[in-house]
C-alpha cells in the first residue's frame, strides 16, 4: 500500500529536534506516571511525546506546547522548548508566526497580534524556519536536506506512516519505518522518555528494541505488580486500558478509555462490551461490517499507544505500556511474528484500527482504492507459574489486518473479530496427567492379564493362541477405559472445582486449542467403552442356558375306577408352560436395572437446564446459576462443560443406586423374586457363561411338585413358611440356592454330546440327516439333558460328582478361581447372587460409565444438553429393546413346538 513521500519531508526536523534534547536513563521496566494535560498546571505543558508534562519557561503560557505570553516574541525555538523576549513599546504587536515585534497600522488583539481595520488585509514577511538558520544561517534548504518542519509531530506523524505500513522494515528499502530506525539508533546517545531504553527523545515508541527477539523479555520477565483474584476483600477482576489518541498529523487528541467501542468495532450494548475488562472472562466478539459504513465513519485513522492502568494506592496511578504483535508485520520479508517460537518476535508500540488514508491517490479527498483493517485483535494474559495470589505476566496485544479492494462499499462486508483470552502454562498438568495414564494404564495391563488369565481357566484352555490374544485385548480395552474415564472425569472435577471456587488466581483454564488433548483422551474413553459393552453385550447374548425341569409325571385320578380292569391310571403329562413361565422372566430381568434411565435423563436436565448448573461450565470467574440475558455470555469450556455434565450424571447415578438398595431391601427386588419362582416352579437354572465356567440356580421344589391346583399351592406355600418342611437349599439344612460354577471338561464333553445332534442341524447340510424329524430331535434332546443335568445334581454320576464350597476372599475380589476342577466339579456358595453378572443388572457399573462418556460426547460435539439427553435416553432404549429380544436359548431352540 502506498504512504506517500511526505515522509521524506519529516526527518530532518524530526532529527534536529532529537539532537537538540537528550537526557540518558536506562530501566527495565516499561511503565510510566500518568498524566494529562490538566495536570501539567501553570506553567507547565503536556509533552505529546513522552505523555509528561513539563515546565514551560519564563514569559510563556501552557497548553499542549508551550506559547509566549502576549506581547511576547518567539526568540529561539527548537521545536520542543522556547524563550521568549518582551516587546517594546514600540512595537507592542507580534506577527503571526510571533518572531518579530511590530508596530501595528491597526489595533492590537488580545492574543498581541495586529488586527486591520475593515476593508484592509494583513501584509507581513514570513520567517523562516528555524531549522533553515540553524543549518544554513540562510532562508535556502542545502542539499541534501529536505523542506521540513521542526515541531513534535513531525516525529509523530513519521511513526504513524511507519505503522500504515504495518512496522515492517527491509535493509535493503528504506521506508518509513526505516527512516525511524535510522533516527532511533542515531540519537541513541541522546537519551529516553520516562526512562525506557525503546523510547527515544521526542520520538514515539514504536519498537522493542532495534532487532527481533525480546519478545521474552518483555512478556515474562517480570509480573504485573498488582495480583487479580475473583473473591472476598480483595477482589480485584478490573483490567483498566487507556489509550493515547493520536489524528494521523501526528497532533495528541486525548486520553481515552479502552471500552465502549474503540477498540471493538463490533457495534454491542455497553455492559456487554465491559464484560472483556472484566479478568478470567473469555471474551469474543465476530460480526460482520458494511465497507460503506466503515468508510463513512472513519474517515481518517486514528492511532493508540495502550497502556494498562495500574492503581497501586490512591491517586498512585502507573501505566504500563502493552506490547502488541502485528502479524503482518515484515522483517526483512519474513512474517517473523507468524512464527510460533517467542524468539523470533518482533514487538511492537502504536495501533491504527482501520486505514482509510493511505490506499487514497491523488488526493485526499479521494475515495481510497483499498483500505487496511484490524480484522482480528485478541488481548492476552498469561498467569505467573506456581503463583498464589494471582500474578500476571504483561498482557499481550495480537492484531492482523486484511486488505480490502474497493469495488462496490455498498455490497461489500468483512468480518471482524476481538477477543480476550487467558493463559497458563499446562505443561505441568500435562505431565501429571500423563503420569497418571501411565501407572493406571499399567495397573490396568496387570488387571486385564488377571481376568485373561481366568477366562483361559474357564474356558479349560491353556495354549495362548489368537482367540486369547483377541480376548486379552477385548478385555483391556474395557479397563483402558475405565483409566480414561477416571482421568478425564478427575480432570474435570479438578478445573470445575480450583478454577471456580479460587479466591486469589492460581489456576486459569486451558484455552480452546488446549482442550484438544482432553477431549482426544475423552473420545479414548468412549471408543474404548463402546467395544467393552459391545463385548458385554455380546457374551450375555452367548450364555449356555438350560432350564432343568424337577416336576415328574404324576397318576391320573379322574374317570379311573377301581376293580374295573382297566389297570393302573396313566401317568399325567408334564406341563411344559412352567418352563415356558420361567424363560419368560428370565428374558425379562435380562435387560433390568439399577438405575431408572428415565428418571436419570430428566433429573441430569432438571439441574443443568432448569436450575442452571450449566452456567457453571462457562469460562469465566463467576459461579451464578442464573445470568441476565443482558450481560454477556462467554463460551462454554469443553473441560467444565465435561466435568459438570459426567460429574452430575454419576452423582444422580449413584443416588438411584443407593436408592435401589433400599428399594430392593423392603420393596422389591426383581433378582431374588426370580430365585423364588424357580423355587415355586421346580424349575433349576443352568447359567454357562465360559466352557467349563458359569452359574447355577437350584430351584427344585422342597415339596416335590409344583404342577398343581390353587389349594395345594397355597398350602405348599403355609407349610413352608410354618417351617414344616425342608430348606430350599441345595445342601441339607441350607438356603444357599444359587452357585458359582466351575465344571470338569468331561462334563463339558457330556452337555456338548447331548447337544451334537442340534449343533449338527444347524451346522453344513452335509452333515444333517435328512431323515430325522427336527421336532423329534428337540424334544428327545430336551429330555435327555433334563435327565442327565437332573442326575448330576442328585450327584448320581461319580465321574461328573461335584463338591460345595466357599470362595476365598482374594479370589472373590480378582474374579479367579484358584483350583482347577480335574475330578470333581466345584459349586461355589454364593449370597450375592453373582449370575446377574450375565444380566444387565450385574454390569451395572459398564452401562452407567458408557451412558455418562454417551452423553458427554454428544454434548462436547453439539454444545447441547437436550439433545445428548435425547440421543442417550434413545441408546438406552435401544440397547433394552435389544437385549429383550435376544434369543433365549434353553438349549433346544425349538422348544416351543414340543
Amino acid at each position: 500500500m502506498a504512504t506517500g513521500t511526505l515522509h521524506s519531508q519529516l526527518v530532518f526536523g524530526c532529527f534536529l529536534v532529537l539532537l537538540l534534547k537528550s537526557n540518558l536513563h536506562t530501566c527495565e521496566q516499561f511503565s510510566i506516571a500518568f498524566s494529562k494535560p490538566s495536570d501539567c498546571g501553570v506553567g507547565g505543558y503536556f509533552d505529546i511525546s513522552s505523555l509528561s508534562c513539563a515546565k514551560c519557561g519564563a514569559d510563556q503560557i501552557s497548553g499542549l506546547n508551550c506559547e509566549c505570553q502576549t506581547g511576547f516574541k518567539v526568540l529561539t525555538n527548537n521545536g520542543a522548548s522556547i524563550t521568549c523576549q518582551k516587546c517594546p513599546v514600540s512595537k507592542p504587536g507580534v506577527t503571526q508566526d510571533g518572531y518579530e515585534c511590530i508596530r501595528c497600522s491597526g489595533s492590537v488583539g488580545e492574543d498581541g497580534k495586529c488586527e486591520c481595520p475593515t476593508g484592509s488585509i494583513l501584509g507581513e514577511c514570513v520567517r523562516c524556519q528555524d531549522s533553515f538558520i540553524s543549518m544554513s544561517q540562510s532562508c535556502m534548504c542545502g542539499s541534501p536536506n529536505i523542506l521540513s518542519f521542526t515541531n513534535l509531530t513531525a516525529c509523530q506523524t513519521l511513526g504513524n506512516m511507519c505503522v500504515l505500513n504495518m512496522h515492517s522494515m527491509s535493509t535493503i528499502i528504506n521506508d518509513a519505518c526505516g527512516l525511524y530506525n535510522t533516527i532511533y539508533r542515531a540519537t541513541a546517545a541522546q537519551g529516553n522518555n520516562q526512562n525506557i531504553p525503546y523510547w527515544r527523545i521526542n520520538m514515539p515508541w514504536l519498537y522493542y528494541g532495534d532487532q527481533p527477539g525480546l519478545a521474552s523479555r518483555v512478556l515474562q520477565s517480570e509480573p504485573l505488580p498488582v495480583g487479580f483474584s475473583f473473591k472476598g476483600t480483595n477482589k480485584n477482576t478490573n483490567i483498566e486500558l487507556l489509550a493515547a489518541v493520536y489524528t494521523a498529523q501526528g497532533e495528541f487528541i486525548r486520553w481515552e478509555s479502552v471500552g465502549g467501542g474503540n477498540l471493538q468495532l463490533c457495534p454491542d450494548t455497553l455492559i456487554r462490551e465491559q464484560a472483556a475488562y472484566i479478568f478470567g472472562t473469555a471474551y469474543k466478539q465476530n460480526c460482520v461490517l458494511s465497507v460503506s459504513d466503515l468508510l463513512a465513519g472513519q474517515s481518517e485513522p486514528l492511532f493508540y499507544d495502550i497502556f494498562l492502568v495500574q492503581q497501586k494506592a490512591q491517586g498512585d496511578r502507573r501505566l504500563l505500556a502493552v506490547p502488541i504483535l502485528n502479524l503482518n508485520l515484515q522483517f526483512n520479508g519474513q512474517f517473523v511474528n507468524q512464527a510460533t517460537n517467542m524468539n523470533s518476535w518482533y514487538l511492537t508500540r502504536r495501533l491504527v484500527l482501520i486505514d482509510t488514508l493511505s490506499g487514497r491517490e491523488k488526493s485526499l479527498s479521494s475515495t481510497p482504492r483499498v483500505i487496511r483493517i484490524a480484522s482480528n485483535l485478541k488481548i492476552r494474559f498469561q498467569l505467573v507459574p506456581n503463583t498464589q495470589k494471582g500474578a500476571v505476566y504483561p498482557p499481550l496485544m495480537t492484531v492482523s489486518y486484511s486488505d480490502i479492494l474497493i469495488t462496490d462499499p455498498a455490497k461489500q462486508t468483512v468480518t471482524v473479530s476481538f477477543s480476550v483470552e487467558y493463559e497458563m502454562d499446562q505443561n505441568e498438568a500435562r505431565v501429571k496427567t500423563d503420569i497418571a495414564l501411565g501407572v493406571l494404564g499399567g495397573v490396568a495391563v496387570v488387571y486385564s492379564l488377571l481376568k485373561t488369565a481366568s477366562w483361559k481357566r474357564r474356558i479349560a484352555s491353556p495354549l495362548i493362541d489368537f482367540p486369547t490374544i483377541l480376548k486379552f485385548l477385548l478385555i483391556y480395552a474395557g479397563d483402558l477405559a475405565n483409566v480414561f474415564f477416571i482421568i478425564t472425569v478427575g480432570t474435570g472435577l479438578y478445573w470445575l472445582i480450583f478454577y471456580k471456587a479460587q479466591q486469589f488466581v492460581s489456576v486459569l483454564l486451558p484455552l480452546p486449542s488446549q482442550e484438544e488433548r482432553f477431549v482426544t483422551y475423552v473420545g479414548c474413553a468412549f471408543a474404548l467403552k463402546a467395544v467393552h459393552f459391545l463385548h458385554k453385550l455380546l457374551v450375555q447374548l452367548s450364555v449356555d442356558i438350560f432350564f432343568i425341569d424337577w416336576e415328574r409325571p404324576r397318576s391320573k385320578t379322574s374317570k379311573f375306577v377301581e376293580g374295573s380292569g382297566e389297570g393302573k391310571p396313566p401317568a399325567a403329562p408334564v406341563s411344559i408352560w412352567r418352563t415356558y413361565f420361567v424363560a419368560n422372566e428370565w428374558n425379562e430381568i435380562q435387560t433390568i436395572r439399577k438405575i431408572s434411565p428415565t428418571f436419570q435423563i430428566m433429573a441430569i436436565l432438571f439441574f443443568l437446564e432448569v436450575v442452571g448448573f450449566s452456567s457453571l461450565a462457562l469460562r469465566d470467574n463467576s459461579s451464578e446459576l442464573r445470568r441476565s440475558d443482558e450481560v454477556y455470555t462467554p463460551a462454554y469450556s469443553r473441560i467444565l462443560r465435561y466435568g459438570l455434565a459426567s460429574v452430575m450424571w454419576l452423582c444422580i447415578g449413584f443416588i438411584q443406586l443407593i436408592f435401589s438398595v433400599f428399594h430392593e431391601r423392603f420393596v422389591e427386588d426383581k433378582i431374588r423374586q426370580f430365585v423364588d419362582l424357580c423355587s415355586i416352579s421346580n424349575i433349576s437354572v443352568l447359567l454357562l457363561s465360559h466352557r467349563c465356567f458359569g452359574y447355577y440356580i437350584h430351584g427344585r421344589s422342597v415339596h416335590g411338585h409344583a404342577d398343581t391346583n390353587m389349594e395345594e399351592m397355597n398350602s405348599n406355600l403355609k407349610r413352608e413358611a410354618e417351617n414344616l418342611c425342608g430348606q430350599r437349599g441345595l445342601l441339607p439344612n441350607s438356603d444357599v440356592q444359587t452357585f458359582q460354577i466351575s465344571i470338569t471338561s468331561r462334563l463339558r464333553a457330556q452337555y456338548d454330546r447331548i447337544l451334537e445332534p442340534l449343533t449338527r442341524r444347524n451346522g453344513p447340510s452335509r452333515l444333517v440327516d435328512a431323515s430325522a424329524n427336527p421336532f423329534e430331535q428337540s424334544t428327545k434332546a430336551y429330555h435327555t439333558m433334563n435327565r442327565f443335568l437332573g442326575s448330576v445334581i442328585d450327584h448320581a454320576h461319580r465321574e461328573m460328582d461335584y463338591i460345595v464350597k466357599d470362595k476365598l476372599l482374594f479370589e472373590r475380589l480378582i474374579g479367579m478361581e484358584f483350583i482347577e476342577p480335574m475330578d470333581k466339579s466345584i459349586f461355589y456358595n454364593d449370597d450375592s447372587y453373582a449370575f446377574a453378572d450375565v444380566l444387565f443388572y450385574g454390569n451395572e457399573s459398564t452401562l452407567l460409565i458408557f451412558d455418562t462418556l454417551f452423553f458427554c460426547v454428544v454434548d462436547l460435539g453439539s454444545q447441547n444438553f437436550v439433545l445428548a439427553a435425547v440421543l442417550t435416553y434413545l441408546q438406552q432404549l435401544h440397547g433394552i429393546k435389544n437385549g429383550q429380544n435376544s434369543a433365549v436359548d434353553i438349549t433346544i431352540q425349538d422348544q416351543e413346538h414340543v
